[in-house]
């Protein structure tokens, strides 16, 4: 018992944050905050890639779609951070030219995700694939991408909240550049690891959050079948919710709107009601059907014709078997017996039984019949 109690008491009471967030690797600095990114994005590719195949997709699309949705989406991250803390880099004492630093941290998901949804909206237009079906397939991939994203922010110590005396407290120390003492937060190392503060890890909660939400997500697409842009609009959903709780709880500098609001609090709001909506508006419409999943659908048949209707559950029973006996009903009007009957229904005894007027319709009958005008090759 007493070795138990020794080893409890020598645990960290609270969490501590990383010595420095910067490796130098001969003249190339190693930045934690970026390979957190790089590997956040590497994750969502490979789960979206399996998600989007097991749809119907080809192998492949997904990386293709990134080539276009990845820089996009950094760049719109970046467009947005400084947008809405413009006085850093354009006020007074600011530096404009360090809104190009994007290593030292600083994306906003809002505008990531709308700039970087242009882009995949044009690899997916280049591939023929509906962005919305692409974007169900990348939800749960996306928001995971955010969790581990949020790690950089740990090692850059920011994202944070308030004083706390609570064990899962964060400590922040004070970092300086070794070779000359100047505080650097950044790029700096922790000479004194007395913590100068215990802070909420906001980061972590908004990490733990998203993780929740990608589960949110994977269980209601299998349940529900989601699809139109539903599963994307839940992940919307669901990550505004959290966002807006933990904002409320951060300290750290933010511009601020309507007196003495942060923006990250509106915005979550706003776009929070706008997913809400748009599930309500789309609710109990069929997946898409693409790629081998069409072709599957369809068999030998032509594009357009009944049989390259594929046949997809929409979670409610009304619809599935409204469209089971739509594909029925066309399948009945392509049958053998339709097109000997001429209307679709079954041919007449006469037609079958009745014995040939003469030897010569015998052998006319034996002769085998000319393929259909509407025969493919």
């Amino acid at each position: 018992m007493a070795a138990v109690l020794a080893a409890v008491s020598a645990l960290p009471t609270y969490l501590p944050s990383p010595p420095r967030g910067v490796w130098e690797l001969g003249p190339v600095p190693l930045r934690a905050y970026a390979l957190c990114i790089i590997a956040g994005i590497v994750v969502a590719i490979l789960w979206t890639e399996r998600r989007f195949v097991a749809r119907g997709g080809e192998p492949g699309t997904v990386t293709d779609i990134a080539v276009f949705a990845v820089p996009f989406g950094l760049i719109g991250g970046r467009l947005y951070h400084v947008a809405t803390d413009w006085p850093t880099y354009f006020g007074p004492g600011g530096n404009p030219v360090a809104a190009l630093y994007i290593w030292q941290g600083g994306l906003g998901i809002w505008g990531a995700i709308a700039l970087g949804g242009v882009g995949a909206w044009i690899g997916c237009r280049r591939r023929g694939i509906p962005l919305t079906a692409f974007a169900d397939a990348a939800a749960p991939g996306i928001v995971t991408a955010q969790a581990i994203g949020r790690l950089g922010n740990w090692f850059n110590q920011e994202l944070y909240g308030g004083p706390t005396t609570l064990p899962w407290g964060l400590e922040i120390y004070r970092r300086v550049d070794p070779s000359t003492g100047v505080p650097d937060n950044l790029t700096g190392v922790v000479v004194d690891p007395t913590p100068v503060a215990i802070v909420h890890p906001t980061f972590l909660y908004e990490l733990l959050w998203n993780l929740a939400v990608a589960a949110l997500v994977v269980w209601a697409d299998r349940r529900f079948r989601l699809s139109h842009g539903r599963a994307f609009a839940l992940y919307v959903a669901g990550y505004t919710a959290g966002r807006f709780a933990i904002e409320l709880m951060r300290t750290d500098p933010a511009t601020r709107v309507f007196g003495d609001v942060r923006i990250n609090v509106v915005v979550s709001a706003v776009v929070f009601l706008g997913a809400v909506v748009y599930m309500i508006v789309f609710r109990g419409r069929p997946r898409e059907v693409f790629g081998r999943a069409a072709e599957a659908g369809s068999g030998d048949e032509a594009p357009g014709t009944p049989g390259s209707v594929a046949e997809e559950s929409t979670g409610e029973s009304n619809e599935d078997q409204r469209a089971h006996n739509e594909v029925e009903a066309r399948k009945d009007e392509k049958s053998p017996a339709a097109e000997a009957g001429g209307g679709g229904g079954a041919a007449s005894p006469s037609s079958v039984d009745a014995a040939p007027a003469d030897p010569a319709q015998e052998r006319e009958e034996d002769a085998p019949a000319e393929p259909p005008s509407a025969a493919k090759s």
